[in-house]
């Protein structure tokens, strides 16, 4: 998985070769399907796996691919089921797999940085640092069907992201389906997770 990304550079930096390993293994298809059938509550993997799904996205936001349909079209070979099918598993993927999708990889790839030797200076020696920001999904905003009809189209969700600074990952996020909603109503979530993070340092 991801070999697309590094096999440009496998034969004039090694390093690519390790980094190339390490991502396959955070991101092994074994590991992205358990993920998603722990914390999916009503989907189920059937013809079509959260792993490849993953797989597929990942062409896109490499820039491997220009768009969801790309991907598709270059792995349909190997794909059991229509375009369709896809872009409704897609857009049925449940926001706890999504934001467990984060957490848990952004861990391993946190580690694949400190080892590296990529993080950043501290901001503020001795602390914490994390950068919280709203984010709108603009670009998903197409018109539905259901809609069509009438002058408004529906607002994009919204996301709050969480940015570590020294090694520039986003360790955490907290989607938003509600177009209408602020960023500020999932605050009291992010709170609790940093007080559910600390409880964890201090014991």
């Amino acid at each position: 998985m991801l070999s697309s990304v590094f096999e440009r550079f496998v034969k004039e930096s090694p390093i690519s070769v390790m980094a190339s390993v390490l991502m396959s293994h955070i991101f092994a298809r074994e590991r992205m399907d358990s993920l998603f059938e722990k914390h999916a509550a009503f989907l189920y993997q059937q013809d079509l796996l959260f792993s490849t799904q993953v797989d597929l996205m990942s062409l896109v936001v490499c820039g491997i691919q220009k768009s969801v349909h790309a991907a598709y079209k270059a792995k349909a070979v190997a794909l059991s089921v229509s375009v369709t099918s896809l872009y409704k598993k897609l857009c049925g993927i449940e926001l706890e797999v999504s934001q467990a999708l984060v957490r848990e990889t952004s861990r391993d790839l946190m580690w694949l940085v400190q080892l590296m030797g990529g993080e950043k200076t501290d901001v503020l020696p001795g602390y914490c640092l994390k950068i919280v920001d709203g984010t709108c999904l603009a670009s998903t905003d197409h018109r539905l069907n259901e809609i069509r009809s009438v002058a408004a189209c529906a607002l994009p969700g919204k996301a709050i992201v969480v940015l570590d600074p020294r090694s520039k990952l986003v360790t955490d996020i907290f989607p938003i389906e509600d177009g209408h909603a602020q960023e500020r109503s999932l605050f009291d979530e992010v709170i609790s997770q940093v007080k559910s993070r600390l409880s964890m340092v201090w014991g």
